[in-house]
């Protein structure tokens, strides 16, 4: 058999020795993936390769269980907490000593007043009964990950609600309606599949400041670099399991009067309502295991899952909201005869979501400034509009003209905390939104109910709300991209730098012409606004080894030329 002649030569190579340290598991499972995927997956050769793939991760499985050693890469918490490859920087060790920096942390807030505030709690003692919401996405060892971390939690007198596999949006939901002190979330969000993730959020259930972040960062290296053995007596009745999704729907329907999101009315409207028909595409991930609850159990062929199985590899895709994943929801559309049309796809822990009618795809930039316009004039509810600096200027032009104020501050949802209870809507450039009333964290779940009733209230596609708004205040075409490059911290931040010569008032060079500029943003990374209110920006992932660049056009045309003119600036400063 071919199969069993590639497989073996694959193994020779990625295996060089039997220490689990030498051998690359997700590199060998990537290139098994791409295999299986020119095959069916009813066919001997599909069903092989699986066997071949289930047998690397009982070796990264066996990694994860075993594995004494530091983590390869230094734990660092940033926007979205911790994320690194699963067993060799996120095994059952180092979460542990991560955990027993968390419970430091606590420790910590009975002397530090600055700290507790943070923390949302008074003390120690408080945390402990308060206790902590324990979830995770569809990665592989999750599972194991996350009882692990319960031992340590429950041996040292800290109360679990143990959530199993579930959502962003459904575990912040169950912080604040259980008033829980903290949540651990073990998701990399729309990471590869080698990747796992650690997130802490703290008593107002949103992303923790750096304050939290840095502490739990420092802690976690001393413990690591110590690698002192704990003994741990789990107390199990100490745990408790709950259903994230009961959280999340009772915290939707006590928001409504801010949101006007009745999520009962909208479902039920949905089921007797035969002029629409919904696609929603899991990527395997997280939403699988509660999205038919979300839907109350509604079974009728209108409505539609997607990649609903469970597969830790997400078929060998990149597991995230983008053009290209979105063709699966598209196809299903097209082939409705429902007039009314709704396509949905999330990231694997459904904290991002993009949106389509069949035809049109709408992305975070606009679906952001459409839900801000929704909110306002359709359910009459006032406040101001809050989006991340490197999204479009379209929510801009809306805020004007409701007379509101827009708050734009540097990328990561954490930054929207200061107006979580005052903007109608905050939303990112990555596909993250949430509403007033609902968490400070981003959730896919909302953004999916508050399409529902765009498209079922207002008896017409995404697509086509979104040509009226464009008519009334002006069109937009943002885009973004990114580009790996070899350097990192202060060295890449130096090399940034360089673009410091661009300055308000000066000149960009773009499609062979001289633009004017007339305002630059330095908040995060470089944003360079054009008289004409188009615009480009760079700065570094603050997740990955790459740089983004975000642009901005008045016409497509004008759009491409930035992208043009964005990587030519990366070009001039030696990045690419």
């Amino acid at each position: 058999m071919e199969q069993f002649n590639q497989t073996k030569d694959l193994f020779n190579i990625f295996f060089p020795s039997k220490k689990h340290a030498d051998r690359n598991y997700f590199a060998l499972i990537n290139e098994l993936v791409k295999i299986r995927r020119q095959y069916d997956p009813q066919s001997q050769a599909y069903l092989f390769l699986q066997d071949k793939i289930n047998k690397v991760y009982d070796r990264v499985f066996d990694e994860m269980l075993h594995n004494i050693a530091p983590p390869v890469n230094n734990v660092k918490f940033g926007t979205s907490g911790w994320r690194g490859i699963i067993g060799k920087d996120l095994f059952v060790k180092s979460v542990q000593q991560v955990t027993w920096a968390i419970i430091d942390l606590y420790k910590e807030a009975n002397t530090s007043a600055s700290l507790a505030a943070e923390l949302g709690v008074k003390n120690l003692s408080e945390a402990q009964k308060r206790g902590c919401v324990l979830g995770f996405d569809n990665r592989f060892g999750n599972k194991l990950l996350a009882q692990s971390i319960s031992d340590v939690l429950t041996a040292n007198d800290f109360n679990v609600y143990y959530a199993g596999e579930a959502t962003t949006g459904t575990l912040s939901a169950a912080v604040l309606e259980l008033k829980a002190a903290f949540s651990i979330n073990l998701t990399p969000s729309h990471n590869p599949l080698d990747y796992g993730g650690f997130k802490f959020n703290a008593a107002d259930a949103g992303p923790a400041g750096p304050i939290i972040t840095d502490f739990i960062t420092s802690k976690a290296r001393q413990l690591i670099n110590k690698n002192e053995s704990k003994i741990i007596h789990p107390q199990n009745s100490r745990q408790k399991t709950i259903n994230a999704m009961e959280s999340w729907q009772s915290l939707v329907r006590k928001g409504k009067s801010r949101h006007g999101l009745d999520y009962d009315s909208i479902i039920k409207t949905f089921e007797s309502n035969h002029k629409i028909a919904l696609v929603v595409d899991c990527v395997h991930g997280a939403s699988k295991a509660s999205i038919k609850e979300l839907f109350k159990g509604i079974n009728t062929e209108r409505l539609q899952f997607l990649r609903k199985s469970s597969d830790p590899t997400f078929g060998g895709i990149a597991p995230e909201p983008s053009s290209a994943n979105m063709a699966h929801a598209k196809a299903s559309l097209r082939n409705r005869p429902e007039p009314l049309k709704l396509g949905v796809i999330m990231d694997p822990d459904a904290d991002r979501i993009r949106f389509t009618d069949g035809e049109v795809e709408i992305d975070m930039n606009k679906f952001g400034a459409m839900a801000f316009h929704f909110l306002h004039e359709i359910k009459h509810k006032s406040g101001l509009v809050a989006k991340t600096v490197a999204t479009s200027n379209f929510a801009n032009a809306l805020a004007v003209s409701f007379h509101e104020e827009v708050f734009e501050p540097k990328v990561g949802f954490k930054e929207f905390k200061p107006v979580i209870d005052k903007a109608l809507v905050c939303f990112e450039e990555s596909d993250g939104i949430t509403v007033i009333g609902h968490t400070p964290e981003k959730d896919a779940y909302i953004g999916l109910i508050l399409a529902m009733d765009m498209v079922m209230s207002q008896n017409k596609n995404l697509g086509d709300y979104l040509i009226d708004l464009q008519e009334q205040y002006g069109y937009y075409f943002p885009d973004k991209d990114g580009v790996p490059v070899s350097q990192k911290g202060t060295a890449l931040n130096e090399t940034l730098a360089k673009l410091d010569s661009y300055k308000a008032g000066g000149t960009l060079v773009v499609a062979g012409h001289d633009r004017e500029i007339a305002q630059v943003i330095n908040i995060d990374g470089h944003k360079i606004i054009l008289a004409d209110g188009s615009w480009l920006m760079i700065r570094p992932s603050g997740t990955e080894p790459k740089v983004r660049f975000y642009v901005e056009g008045r016409s497509a045309d004008d759009t491409r030329a930035l992208f043009t003119c964005a990587r030519n600036l990366l070009k001039e400063i030696g990045l690419v």
